[in-house]
C-alpha cells in the first residue's frame, strides 16, 4: 500500500446558507477566495482547500450516499496551528465567535480552543504541536 503523502487537498462543508458561511469564514480565517459561484464558495488554507457546498447541491457530489444533518452531532474537528491560542481567542470573541471549549492546556502537549461555525463544524485551534 503506498503513502499518503501529498497530504489531504480539500475538504467539503455542507452549508446551510453559503453567503453566511462565506462571510463567517471571510470574518474568522481570514482566508483566501479561490473560487465560488452561486452554490459553493472555496477558501485556501495552505495547500488545503475548504469547500463550502449549499446543502442543496450535496446529492450531487455524494449520491447514492446522504447528508447527515447538523443535528446529527460532531462528527469531525478541524485543527489549525496558530501562533497564540490566547490571542487568537480574544480575536475570536471580539467577532462575536462563542468558543465550545478552552482555552486549556492539553495532557498531549498543545494549548487549545475550540469554536463552531454556523453550520456546527468544530474548528480546533493549537499552539505548540
Amino acid at each position: 500500500m503506498s503513502a499518503w503523502a501529498n497530504g489531504i487537498a480539500a475538504n467539503t462543508l455542507f452549508v446551510e446558507d453559503v453567503a453566511a458561511a462565506r462571510k463567517f469564514y471571510l470574518d474568522v480565517f481570514d482566508a483566501p477566495i479561490l473560487y465560488e459561484d452561486a452554490h459553493s464558495v472555496v477558501f485556501g488554507f495552505g495547500p488545503t482547500v475548504v469547500n463550502l457546498l449549499q446543502t442543496t447541491h450535496v446529492p450531487e457530489l455524494v449520491e447514492p450516499a446522504t447528508a447527515a444533518s447538523r443535528a446529527a452531532g460532531v462528527r469531525l474537528v478541524f485543527t489549525v496551528a496558530v501562533d497564540d491560542v490566547d490571542a487568537k481567542c480574544a480575536e475570536l470573541a471580539a467577532a462575536g465567535v462563542e468558543l465550545v471549549n478552552g482555552p486549556m492546556d492539553r495532557p498531549w502537549g498543545p494549548r487549545t480552543a475550540s469554536f463552531r461555525d454556523l453550520d456546527g463544524y468544530v474548528w480546533e485551534i493549537a499552539q505548540g504541536r
